[in-house]
């Protein structure tokens, strides 16, 4: 985990579900020896996303849990509702409209929402008025219409 301010990300799904997005970001995540914290908006959601990331390819899995698969400091990909970081997470995923609040000690944080929910995007909106408003190193990422991520801001 990095001593300097981290990095907040904004990821504007459009062109793909968080489904199909947030594998691929945590696998990154895991390649660049990162723990993740993946904080989810509702336990219906997180229920959604602990079976999901078990069978989202055939070739792999993710390593994950939640606080009932055992201790959380052995989870290299944490799942949780709560503002919390008990695996040493250097990179924490907010979905589904959970809100940023403690960003210390993590090299990155990753809002994604979903572009075709104007809730969702004025939150986003607002989250990223307030980061600029606290000098946050920010940076805006937009699917072109492959589904490619071109940053914006």
């Amino acid at each position: 985990m990095s001593e300097a301010a981290p990095e907040l990300y904004f990821y504007h799904l459009e062109q793909r579900s968080l489904e199909d997005v947030l594998p691929v970001l945590l696998e990154r995540s895991l390649e660049r020896g990162w723990r993740a914290v993946v904080q989810a908006g509702s336990a219906e959601r997180l229920e959604q996303l602990n079976s999901h990331l078990w069978t989202y390819s055939q070739a792999s899995f993710l390593p994950h849990g939640t606080a009932e698969d055992g201790p959380p400091a052995e989870q290299p990909i944490f799942l949780t509702l709560e503002d919390e970081n008990p695996n040493g997470a250097a990179i924490r995923f907010l979905v589904d409209g959970a809100p940023l609040s403690e960003m210390e000690g993590y090299e990155r944080v990753v809002i994604l929402f979903d572009g075709r929910d104007d809730e969702a995007t004025a939150q986003a909106r607002q989250e990223w008025k307030a980061a600029r408003d606290q000098d946050i190193p920010v940076s805006y990422w937009q699917q072109d219409e492959t589904g490619r991520w071109q940053q914006k801001a």
